[in-house]
């Protein structure tokens, strides 16, 4: 598989998860996956015009990954990241979350 179809499959299942559950709310606070408002290139996610989700599928997160992540948020002005590895045994230790210039 090339580089980054595993992160793509993921993020398009995850996705359309969200929208399930959200949609059964009423609400779709999900803006699509390979976002880019001219700014950021391609970030994964954004939600509620607030929170960056970064997602990968790789053996460990190394401070390449966060530093992609900060640079969206630095750019795109949003307070809030999600760092989201999918290669773990449990999900919850593949999530790390980044801050920058919350108020």
């Amino acid at each position: 598989m090339r580089r980054g179809a595993t992160e793509n499959v993921f993020g398009i299942t995850t996705l359309e998860v969200i929208n399930e559950v959200e949609c059964k709310k009423g609400i779709s606070p999900i803006i699509g996956v390979g976002v880019n408002n001219g700014l950021i290139p391609f970030s994964d996610f954004l939600v509620e015009k607030t929170v960056v989700l970064e997602l990968k599928a790789v053996e460990g997160l190394q401070p390449i990954h966060e530093a992609q992540l900060l640079t969206y948020l630095k750019l795109g002005g949003w307070p809030i990241g999600l760092l989201i590895n999918f290669n773990v045994p449990v999900l919850k230790k593949g999530i790390k979350r980044m801050v920058h210039n919350l108020k």
